[in-house]
């Protein structure tokens, strides 16, 4: 679902009364996403100023020579303040940034900001370029490149999709809530990803696979919703799973998940099909440890984090990092939680 929430920390609303960072905050004046959505490529790989918010988000689990894990973030976010934009410091459309790198040992986090309209950041459709400052995200959507970098980590990477893009809930239309709010919402799940991590101890070849999501919406939830849970596993047989919990304050949840054939077929599941229940919590009281289960599928996993402290320390907080998975299905794949103070 990545329902990324965070760049709702520029806006001038108030979290605990319209969901997580606000993200159940009036859409006045904003698009809202509509059912039967008809989706133009590469057009809709670039950014859409009339919605309150939207997300280029990567997540990847890679492994070194030695086998060891590691796990790579870089996420782009765009906020309005109005729905519209200009080529100038005038306008309301503002940029932040995200990149991490997990180790079994560390978890190294940076984030930018950046208004729009000066060429700081900004994201273009044909031919496809997201960035911000110095780090990007470029290519066709067949193939991209990806550098970032922060205090103590940098990265250069290369990715290739062996698969198509995948569209959750209806047809691209995923829905968040029982009272019907939504957003627009596809992924890549099928990069293959290979280049260098610079870390402390120096310069690491790793390999791996990549998750790329796209969402836009205006209020995709609802205001008694307080974070999420979301889920994207790679299983060892070439199937994939994404899956979300959104909490709500009556300590109820609402959940919804996509099914994804090795051979990028799908199957959306609404409401009450997916269960995710927690095993165990770090020091933080975070849950660390999840069972998942999709009985219709078949699937009754573990998922366990590689590092349980992948806390991140941006400006509105949360969690995420790579995970492991055993059961019924074996493999890997990625974890965000938020709404854990």
């Amino acid at each position: 679902m990545n329902v990324k929430g965070c760049l709702f920390c520029l806006l001038p609303v108030t979290a605990d009364a319209q969901g997580f960072a606000g993200l159940g905050a009036d859409a006045e004046g904003f698009a809202v996403p509509q059912p039967d959505p008809v989706f133009a490529f590469p057009a809709d790989h670039g950014s859409h100023f009339d919605y309150r918010i939207e997300w280029w988000y990567l997540t990847a689990n890679l492994q070194d020579a030695n086998g060891v894990p590691y796990g790579l973030q870089w996420t782009l976010f765009r906020s309005a303040l109005a729905p519209t934009t200009s080529e100038d410091w005038s306008s309301p459309q503002i940029w932040m940034g995200h990149a991490a790198v997990t180790t079994p040992d560390e978890h190294y986090v940076s984030e930018r900001f950046a208004r729009d309209g000066i060429g700081q950041a900004d994201v273009v459709a044909a031919p496809f370029e997201a960035w911000i400052d110095d780090w990007s995200l470029a290519g066709d959507w067949t193939t991209l490149d990806m550098t970032a970098s922060g205090a103590n980590f940098a990265y250069d990477m290369a990715l290739t999709a062996q698969g198509p893009l995948i569209f959750h809930g209806d047809a691209g239309y995923s829905v968040k809530s029982a009272s019907g709010r939504a957003s627009y919402y596809y992924s890549q799940p099928f990069f293959d990803i290979a280049g260098t991590l610079q870390l402390p101890e120096g310069a690491i070849a790793v390999t791996g696979n990549a998750w790329l999501d796209r969402e836009w919406s205006s209020q995709p939830l609802a205001d008694n919703q307080t974070g999420w849970d979301w889920f994207s596993l790679s299983f060892d047989d070439g199937n994939k799973l994404m899956g979300f919990r959104l909490q709500q304050t009556d300590g109820g949840n609402f959940t919804s998940a996509t099914w994804i054939a090795a051979d990028g077929t799908t199957t959306a599941y609404s409401d009450g099909f997916l269960t995710a229940t927690p095993l165990a919590q770090n020091a933080e009281d975070v849950p660390i440890k999840w069972q998942v289960e999709l009985p219709v599928q078949g699937v009754d996993v573990t998922v366990a984090a590689i590092n349980e402290n992948a806390w991140m320390t941006t400006s509105v907080p949360y969690w995420e990092g790579p995970v492991t998975v055993r059961g019924s299905h074996s493999g890997v794949g990625y974890l965000e939680m938020t709404g854990y103070d």
